[in-house]
């Protein structure tokens, strides 16, 4: 078999009994967690321009959107995993040269799922395939150094999670993934230099395009099957040799996944957390002369003002949440990190602007080497009479030594759901997570169609 046919046999003979208890609760806390973040970004300009465009140009009504209406599963793939994706506050994978958000993969498989009259047990399922084979691609096969972005490894993990939820054979599913895997080699400039709406749109793309490579799959089109080894193939052109032994994979990825506890980007959540630690103790952003912060080098690059660009200047809620000076500066002046800190004319205000400009990132080298089984950093803030303050830090809460729990994750479903629902429809969407395996898919997507689509009185 090629690589590719020896993935789908993996896909195929996936089952709940494979997953232990530890990763099905990992998996449903992901799945409230994801729903939270796309509940609250249902006014999120880009996304509002998305549902525009499908009410335009239609879809045949086969599954939910969220905020209510139906389109085709592709298309419900992409809308729904843009309201996931646009806040940037879902969970992610740390790998040492790859960092991906596998709870991207959450729109693609639900659409699939229903489509398919699927239960909330296949869903589990089908969603930890894609967790399986996106963290391992990106342990084993990463692309950002060579100018890609994360969703290429995100191409062959949405097609597995859907072929999955589909229920397609394995031949199908070998090739589906070698369709979208074939088609959907994007680039890192995505996420570097002067950011846009694509950053929170490229993946859901791929999940688009990758349902759409699963579809037609399922109806026999076939595709490259020495996608991953042939010439010209993904490790040829890409990734370099790389092996995983599909054979002798579980199901249990998902447990190493970690949760966002600011609405920030993911390498800067110790350093937030300590900020405000800082700030409990009296700090005052008033105080501050100069803040130096030590960094792993994967942060200082992505949001540091390394090898992605300039840091300093922020204009756009992309730019600023992945702006490791903004993200701080927003910390220190309003102690926490959420939605309302990328308001336009937050962005811009003078206070916050003043202050990112005395935040001066560096990486080092020891902390570098304790990336990725931590998240270090060493704070350095000197004040205006000339004393300093000092803390270092491993971790935060959210990460896999520091696990936020069941209710942290209601907590934060709740703030963002909030707004756009009632009490009870919140505890309804709880209620049916919790208890997945006991319900249909539809009795969600039911659920999160009665989403208000503007803010609630």
């Amino acid at each position: 078999m090629t690589e590719v046919e020896q993935l789908a046999q993996f896909v195929v003979r996936a089952d709940y009994v494979q997953i232990s208890e530890a990763a099905r609760q990992a998996l449903k806390v992901r799945i409230l967690d994801s729903l939270g973040c796309a509940i609250g970004a249902v006014e999120g300009p880009p996304v509002v321009r998305i549902r525009a465009y499908l009410e335009q140009v239609g879809g045949h009504p086969l599954v939910t959107l969220i905020g209510g209406g139906r389109s085709s599963p592709e298309r419900a793939a992409f809308y729904n995993g843009a309201l996931v994706r646009y806040l940037d506050y879902n969970d992610s994978y740390l790998a040492r040269g790859e960092t991906c958000h596998p709870s991207d993969n959450l729109g693609a498989v639900l659409a699939a799922a229903e489509f398919a009259g699927r239960s909330g047990r296949d869903l589990l399922v089908a969603l930890a395939v894609a967790y399986q084979v996106q963290c391992r691609l990106s342990d084993v096969a990463p692309v950002r150094a060579r100018g890609f972005d994360h969703t290429v490894q995100g191409s062959y993990a949405a097609a597995a999670g859907v072929a999955r939820a589909l229920g397609l054979d394995a031949d199908k599913t070998a090739h589906a993934i070698a369709i979208a895997g074939t088609a959907f080699n994007a680039l890192r400039v995505t996420r570097t230099g002067r950011l846009s709406h694509w950053k929170g749109l490229a993946y859901p793309n791929t999940a688009f395009g990758a349902t759409h490579a699963a579809l037609l799959a399922m109806h026999g089109i076939t595709g490259p099957l020495e996608v991953f080894e042939g010439n010209k193939g993904f490790k040829d052109a890409i990734a370099g040799p790389f092996t995983i032994d599909w054979s002798r994979e579980d199901l249990e990825r998902v447990r190493m996944t970690i949760i966002k506890k600011f609405n920030a980007e993911i390498h800067s959540q110790t350093t937030l957390e300590g900020l405000l630690e800082l700030r409990a103790r009296g700090l005052q952003a008033a105080d501050v002369a100069r803040i130096e912060l030590e960094v792993f080098d994967v942060a200082y690059n992505i949001i540091g003002g390394g090898e992605e660009g300039d840091k300093h200047l922020v204009r756009t809620k992309e730019e600023a949440d992945h702006s490791l000076p903004y993200m701080a500066a927003a910390a220190l002046l309003d102690g926490t990190v959420g939605p309302a800190q990328y308001e336009p004319e937050r962005i811009l205000r003078d206070d916050i602007q003043t202050l990112l400009r005395k935040i001066h990132v560096q990486p080092a080298a020891d902390l570098s080497a304790r990336f990725p089984a931590e998240m270090p950093v060493r704070i350095r803030v000197v004040l205006n009479d000339g004393r300093t303050l000092t803390l270092e830090k491993a971790d935060y809460e959210g990460f896999h030594t520091r696990p936020m729990s069941w209710a942290g994750v209601v907590a934060k479903f709740e703030s963002l759901a909030a707004p756009y629902t009632d009490a009870a429809l919140r505890r309804d969407i709880v209620e049916a997570v919790a208890a997945l395996e006991s319900v249909s898919v539809a009795t969600l997507t039911d659920l999160l169609a009665r989403v208000a689509l503007r803010r609630k009185a």
